[in-house]
This record gives C-alpha cells, sequence and structure tokens, in this order.
C-alpha cells in the first residue's frame, strides 16, 4: 500500500477474530487482513486502485472487502500460476452488498 502513496501503520493483534466483531464485518466477506482508511473499512487483498476510486467517489458504504485470498489479488501474486477471478465487495450499514469492480482470471 505503501508503494500506491498510502500510509501504513500496522498492528499485529493476536485475536482477528475480535477485530471484525468488533467493526461487524459480515461472516461471508472476512479475510485475513483488516484496514481502516479514511473511515472505510477495507477486509483482505483489496487493489489499490479500488480504495483509491473508493476515496474519491465517497459512496455512502461502509468498506470495500474482497472474501478469501484469491490468488493474483495484490499481496497474493504467485509466479506463473496467473490469477483467479475475484470481485471487490461494497458494503453498507443494513448489510447490502453490491460489486465495486470484478477481475477476471489470467491464465
Amino acid at each position: 500500500m505503501q508503494e500506491h502513496g498510502f500510509t501504513v501503520q500496522a498492528e499485529d493483534v493476536q485475536d482477528l477474530a475480535a477485530v471484525k466483531t468488533h467493526y461487524a464485518i459480515p461472516a461471508e466477506l472476512q479475510s485475513c487482513h483488516t484496514a481502516i482508511v479514511d473511515g472505510y473499512l477495507i477486509e483482505g487483498h483489496v487493489p489499490a486502485q479500488e480504495i483509491q476510486r473508493l476515496l474519491a467517489e465517497r459512496p455512502d458504504v461502509v468498506g470495500l472487502a474482497v472474501p478469501g485470498m484469491p490468488i493474483g489479488s495484490p499481496g497474493m501474486e504467485i509466479a506463473e500460476m496467473g490469477s483467479e477471478a475475484f470481485d471487490v465487495i461494497a458494503y453498507d450499514a443494513a448489510g447490502v452488498q453490491t460489486t465495486f469492480a470484478s477481475y477476471a482470471q489470467v491464465e
């Protein structure tokens, strides 16, 4: 994220489930990393360009999520493995989920 202009303050915690419960991140959207960026929750391997778009458009959502750990998503690149298709999901305070962006599989 730093290479995309974000200031990062990492906090290692022992109980990730408690963090996700505290921020009411829907179970089906949970992943390995949780971040707060300018008041928005970012869950999982969300591409920096989608976070930048979120900050530019400022939709009325709680945050963005990439559930699981899809191969080829930022931080999950594996040489010669291509990438899995994945969606970036926006979700609001009522729990309504919409597709914010989609990434196609690359072989």
